[in-house]
């Protein structure tokens, strides 16, 4: 997986970094991101390390002109490295990222997960869906609430 990748978008549009280290994942949301016609692009990264250093600006995320802030953040929660979780309280303990919203997309309905998401500052979580058409619909919802309905912080609060 190239975790560099952003895929192309309009001038201006909302990047949302996804944090996925699932090849199978990253293929289909990048389609259903296609399909649903979000007006995003998507930044993939695959492990919760460079999800801290993408989002601190570090290393080969260093030109913000290549790898913007991001207005979303997907977050896996089982990932190598640093874990989805661990990700989450680091964001939150930065007031610069802290106000990025969050929504934790994983294949785990357990509990606790869902407990502990909650927990650490998640804004939403979802579960992956089985079908891709549900998918679909499911990134359709979050691009019309994030980026029509919802109203977050102002950008220059959350610049790095």
């Amino acid at each position: 997986m190239n975790d560099h990748a952003i895929s192309p978008h309009p001038a201006g549009a909302p990047v949302i970094l996804l944090v996925e280290d699932n090849p199978d994942d990253v293929l289909l949301t990048r389609r259903a991101v296609k399909k649903a016609g979000l007006q995003a692009s998507l930044a993939v990264v695959g492990d919760g390390d460079a999800a801290v250093s993408y989002l601190q600006g570090d290393g080969p995320y260093a030109d913000r002109q290549a790898f913007p802030v991001p207005a979303l953040v997907l977050l896996d929660l089982k990932l190598p490295r640093r874990s989805g979780l661990e990700v989450l309280q680091w964001m939150r303990s930065r007031p610069v990222l802290a106000l990025i919203p969050v929504v934790v997309l994983t294949s785990s309905a357990e509990d606790a997960d869902i407990r502990q998401a909650y927990e650490s500052g998640t804004n939403s979580y979802l579960q992956k869906p089985v079908a891709f058409n549900e998918l679909v619909r499911m990134l359709g919802a979050l691009d019309l609430y994030w980026f029509d309905i919802n109203m977050t912080a102002p950008r220059a609060a959350a610049r790095n």
